[in-house]
């Protein structure tokens, strides 16, 4: 195993993981443990193939292109609308998201009004992406090792404090759905996939052990996170898990936790902020102004009219829910298209599978229909 190797892992771990794995206990909690840990399993088996799929479809299509490339080439106009549409709407619901969390994580801290401390970073955030500063842009390959490294730490510094009474739950399907949305939202990234293509030029037979790696390093870590952080705080945990960490377990998890939240909230809002900007900039040939003032004023408004009715996780949920489910729709549609009108021998296929693919379209289409309720 190379640098290469290691470093499409990174990558990939890189369009991961993010803030969306500070909800995850707090729905896992709602669901109950049992309940969350297998969710967090099926959705890290889904993905995988999803991911793979992916990779399969850009082995198998000349020249490097994004996601909405690869709709329109295999799905046609229509398909890179509803791709492009996904990705909108995934990146103004993260945006949304980022902007209540941080407020909440720096009024843990710092004591104060939520409300103003989402302002203020709300503020400087959007002036850094007004500025697109281009160190931004690679921040978040550097940032998931110490996301990593974060959580792992909180996880140990907390687990003596974990109550085996709040780990006590059985499988009720009533409440299977309750964290999907969450924990999809958690696994989103296939953004890296054509990334890491490019990083294993001459090496492309890789790319399926980087997948399959990434997502069981991934599926792991969410899952210690939520064992731990619901062991601690049972029923009370809070929406922002190191939020409610940080109260119940020492100073030092209160002040690592958050600075960490605000951290990783900050950093996703300003990647996703210049990447929604240098679309409209780029592709749709929009001025850099309008472009900026079209990024951060509607998840300003959102804020403003829903901010005091919504939550970081409900957030979360509906944004994973519609956009995982239906860019993982797509990327299935485009694998069977790819299969037929590929122009390019692939390193490595994945075995077509009618019930496996079926499987994924319906587990998606279910957490619409129940996740939403």
């Amino acid at each position: 195993m190379d640098r290469d190797y290691w470093g499409s892992i990174a990558t990939l771990m890189g369009t991961i993981v993010g803030a969306g794995v500070l909800g995850i206990p707090f729905v896992v909690a709602k669901s109950g443990i049992f309940n969350g840990l297998v969710v967090i399993l099926i959705i890290g088996i889904l993905m995988t193939f999803v991911f793979l799929y992916l990779g399969e479809i850009t082995l198998r299509t000349k020249g490097i292109h994004q996601l909405t490339g690869y709709a329109e080439i295999y799905l046609g106009k229509k398909g890179k609308f509803f791709m492009m549409l996904s990705m909108i709407l995934g990146i103004y619901g993260a945006l949304l998201a980022y902007i209540i969390g941080t407020g909440k994580a720096a009024s843990a801290l710092l004591g104060g009004n939520s409300f103003i401390y989402s302002l203020i970073i709300f503020a400087i955030c959007s002036y850094v992406v007004y500025k697109g500063l281009k160190a931004v842009e690679n921040s978040e390959l550097y940032f998931v090792f110490g996301t990593i490294i974060v959580i792992l730490l909180i996880s140990m510094i907390s687990m003596n404090k974990v109550n085996p009474e709040n780990l006590k739950s059985s499988l009720e399907l009533s409440k299977i759905f309750i964290p999907f949305g969450v924990i999809l939202f958690a696994f989103l990234g296939t953004s890296g996939i054509p990334e890491i293509r490019e990083e294993l030029q001459g090496k492309e037979k890789s790319m399926k052990k980087v997948i399959i790696w990434t997502l069981v390093i991934v599926t792991i870590v969410y899952s210690l996170f939520a064992l731990i952080a619901v062991g601690v705080m049972g029923k009370e945990t809070t929406d922002i898990a190191t939020v409610g960490l940080g109260k119940t377990v020492n100073e030092s998890v209160l002040i690592l936790g958050n600075l960490f939240a605000m951290l990783a909230m900050s950093t996703s809002f300003l990647v996703l902020g210049l990447a929604l900007k240098e679309m409209y900039n780029y592709d749709y040939k929009i001025s850099e102004n309008k472009s900026w003032f079209l990024t951060c004023s509607i998840p300003l408004l959102m804020f403003l009219f829903l901010g005091s009715s919504t939550t970081f996780t409900k957030i979360l949920s509906i944004t994973g829910i519609i956009v995982g489910g239906l860019e993982g729709i797509l990327i299935v549609l485009m694998y069977f298209k790819a299969k037929q009108l590929g122009n390019r021998k692939p390193e490595f296929e994945i075995k077509k599978s009618y019930t496996i693919a079926f499987l994924i379209i319906l587990i998606f289409a279910l957490g619409v229909i129940f996740g939403l309720r």
